[in-house]
């Protein structure tokens, strides 16, 4: 009987009371600072997201909008690789310090013809003649009608320009050909070959490449 009453006397608080004090309890401070933040809030509803892109059926099977989302952002990281990193289609005249012929400089084509032809008032036709096949050379570069390795040849670049200009390949030949012996092999120049060179280099500037199908690997 005395346990009875007891029970009975112990007070239970109706609906809204019982409200009001669980409102009051979860107040306090301590309740408060275990609440998750917005950074938490933002956090989970971001990788609820992410989660959400792949199959919810605990299998791990990609839904397809997952798919679709890795498939355009892959795409889009190599076009954005292709546009940093890939080959420059832009005209080799500011493409300075390139080696070419063994000889690493800036000069662009106009220059390397004016100290050829310097050297040529001076007499010193074997410097001319290296100078301005020089000239030739980088010209062909800023035309973007050939684009050597490091280490071509004179003639590896008398046949790479050849298919672009393929009624001056004898010309082109000839030049290479002059330059290999006065450079390398000590033929002395004379004040004709300089002339014959320099006329084929105006030729070669004047003419109008054909790019068909065996240049395409240049300009590619």
């Amino acid at each position: 009987m005395i346990a009875l009453l007891t029970a009975a006397d112990v007070f239970v608080p109706d609906g809204d009371e019982a409200r009001r004090r669980a409102q009051e309890e979860l107040s306090k401070a301590e309740y408060q600072a275990a609440k998750p933040n917005w950074f938490d809030q933002l956090a989970a509803d971001v990788a609820e997201w992410f989660f959400g892109l792949f199959g919810g059926d605990g299998t791990g099977a990609v839904a397809p909008l997952a798919l679709t989302l890795i498939t355009i952002v892959v795409v889009a990281a190599v076009v954005v690789a292709l546009l940093v990193w890939g080959r420059p289609r832009a005209s080799r005249t500011v493409r300075g310090g390139t080696d070419l012929l063994g000889e690493k400089n800036d000069r662009s084509a106009t220059q390397l013809r004016a100290d050829a032809e310097r050297r040529a008032r001076d007499g010193d036709w074997n410097d001319a003649v290296v100078l301005r096949f020089r000239a030739l050379a980088r010209g062909l570069l800023e035309r973007d009608l050939i684009d050597p390795a490091p280490g071509a040849t004179a003639q590896g670049i008398a046949r790479e320009a050849a298919p672009a200009l393929p009624q001056l390949t004898e010309s082109l030949h000839e030049a290479a050909t002059l330059f290999d012996r006065v450079r390398y092999l000590g033929t002395t120049a004379s004040e004709t070959d300089y002339r014959e060179l320099a006329a084929a280099d105006e030729h070669i500037q004047a003419t109008a490449p054909r790019l068909g199908a065996d240049t395409q690997a240049v300009h590619a």
